[in-house]
């Protein structure tokens, strides 16, 4: 048996089409609040279809004053574009050959082996990873999403990888600690991710738990993590929208091999992931919980199982400020509550974290 769930969406304004040599696309935004740049999906196999493309055809897209607008096609066949649309109100763009202006790659992402075969993605408003099989031969355990900051709208997570990662800079650190130990540690601190360099930095804390939004199943009570992805495909890569597909080691639950899947996008101008869950091999009725883990100094925390969703407050840090973490459900969430650490798994948590605030389905 195979289920599918989907998990932190962003809201997407409606898209409708009319046929003719080229296409209107009326962006309606029902709702009581301006939508800025938010993406539109429409079928490029319908767009072929309508302006009869060749093979080679290009088009483009046009907003309401004949300006273009960046767009991508992506993996799954869909032309994606920014839409701005005041609340109850509608605008409408237009789809039509010709040729694409340059527009700048807002997401970028890839898998980094160079540092435990870590996956990073970012957008221009901030950066998101998750860890792989070499992080797993290790034995460290990490389970969830880590959050990388940013205050600024530029890329930077290859240029933050490789400064933290530069051979010479480390072999000088190291010769450093035995000499000199402060200016190791100065060194250190000037070229480490861990510290802002003026673009942001990496100061949340995953550890031994489901980090910022990670799903894992409840099983008697108790979380089965998933631990580090297996595989990975990267799908899309801007320039607005990143994707990948993570495929996970096998987990016994209840005497079932269950495999999991899980395909993340990032949309420009977001600060929420799209995460699509498929599991095979479910065999029985289990509760999965997405939860967002608590870190000890902050209790901030709300949750509506009505609603779908979950957030939290991260502690304020002196220095960096605070990380606001959030997970939206479509449907079908039966429970929201906190699970507090317990027992074994209390005494594995290094970073000071109380438990999980979640959201729970039943697969």
């Amino acid at each position: 048996m195979k289920k599918t769930i989907f998990l932190l969406f962003a809201a997407f304004a409606a898209a409708s089409c009319s046929s003719s040599k080229n296409i209107n696309v009326k962006v309606t935004n029902v709702s009581s609040l301006d939508r800025n740049k938010e993406m539109v999906e429409v079928s490029m196999a319908e767009i072929s279809t309508k302006l009869h493309l060749a093979d080679t055809a290009q088009v483009i897209v046009l907003d309401k004053n004949d300006q273009q607008v960046p767009y991508q096609i992506t993996y799954d066949a869909k032309l994606i574009f920014p839409s701005t649309v005041k609340a109850k109100s509608s605008e409408v763009y237009t789809i039509k050959t010709g040729v694409p202006e340059t527009f700048n790659t807002l997401t970028f992402g890839k898998q980094f082996p160079e540092r435990v075969d870590d996956v990073a993605w970012e957008n221009d408003r901030i950066a998101f990873r998750t860890y792989g099989p070499a992080l797993q031969a290790t034995g460290e355990k990490a389970f969830g999403y880590d959050i990388w900051v940013k205050r600024t709208n530029d890329l930077v997570v290859e240029n933050r990888y490789a400064m933290e990662l530069d051979d010479s800079t480390n072999a000088e650190i190291k010769r450093l600690a035995v000499t000199d130990p402060a200016a190791s540690k100065a060194l250190r601190e000037r070229t480490s991710y861990h510290f802002d360099h003026g673009n942001g930095l990496d100061y949340y804390k995953v550890g031994p738990t489901l980090g910022a939004g990670t799903s894992a199943f409840l099983v008697d009570g108790e979380m089965v993590y998933p631990y580090c992805y297996k595989t990975q495909e990267v799908l899309d890569n801007g320039p607005l929208r990143f994707t990948v597909k993570l495929v996970y080691n096998p987990l016994n639950i209840k005497g079932n091999s269950v495999i999991e899947t899980r395909i993340i996008s990032l949309d420009a101008g977001s600060q929420l992931n799209k995460v699509n869950l498929t599991f095979s091999k479910v065999n029985t009725v289990m509760p999965l919980a997405t939860g967002i883990v608590v870190h000890t100094g902050s209790n901030d925390y709300k949750m509506s199982a009505q609603k779908g969703y979950i957030a939290y407050a991260d502690p304020k840090d002196p220095v960096n400020g605070q990380i606001y973490v959030g997970a939206v459900f479509p449907a079908n969430v039966k429970e929201a509550k906190f699970i507090p650490f317990k027992g074994a798994e209390a005494s594995k948590i290094k970073d000071g974290a109380e438990g999980h605030v979640t959201c729970n389905q039943r697969l």
